[in-house]
């Protein structure tokens, strides 16, 4: 696997409403949330809006890529966003001293939350191994991330979620 590994879906979503109910955290057991329910990228997170939120429905230049995107506010996100005062406005991800969180702070708390190899691109990839479980390791769903991803290919899909190196440790462990 390439840089970051995954979280657990359901884990990773606990953790974020756990952490929303903290004072100190809740943004960061928000941006959690949002995370793996979007799939962006943490630059493209870091810019939503409460309003662009409570609206239902996303659309987004992205960042690295310049592609636009329209993306749907699941359930999920409705749930937790019930935690935020209707009157909170402008950016969602804020540190305690009500800037923006940075990358490498969203990094460190990524690290202080969650064990392993983790970053703040794990919740990209959590957000990707979710679908491609919940639609029973599809080829299909491949397609669709691949799509999603901006991916060249669904192999460049298959090694970005780790699932080509699980495949190919089968081969040893089915001797």
């Amino acid at each position: 696997m390439i840089g970051s590994d995954y979280i657990e879906f359901d884990r990773a979503l606990n953790t974020g409403f756990k952490l929303l109910k903290s004072k100190k955290e809740k943004s960061f057991g928000f941006l959690i949330i949002c995370g793996i329910n979007l799939g962006l990228r943490v630059q493209d997170l870091l810019g939503l809006t409460f309003e662009e939120l409570r609206s239902g429905e996303l659309e987004i230049i992205e960042g690295k890529t310049k592609k636009r995107r329209t993306l749907i506010v699941n359930d999920n996100i409705n749930k937790a966003l019930k935690s935020f005062d209707e009157l909170d406005m402008g950016f969602c991800f804020k540190s305690q001293k009500q800037s923006v969180f940075s990358k490498q702070q969203v990094n460190r708390l990524m690290k202080k939350y969650f064990k392993g190899k983790v970053s703040s691109h794990s919740l990209r990839k959590t957000f990707g191994r979710r679908v491609w479980e919940n639609d029973n390791e599809s080829e299909r769903s491949l397609v669709y991330l691949s799509e999603i991803f901006n991916h060249s290919s669904i192999q460049m899909t298959r090694i970005y979620l780790g699932i080509r190196q699980e495949e190919l440790n089968e081969v040893y462990l089915s001797l």
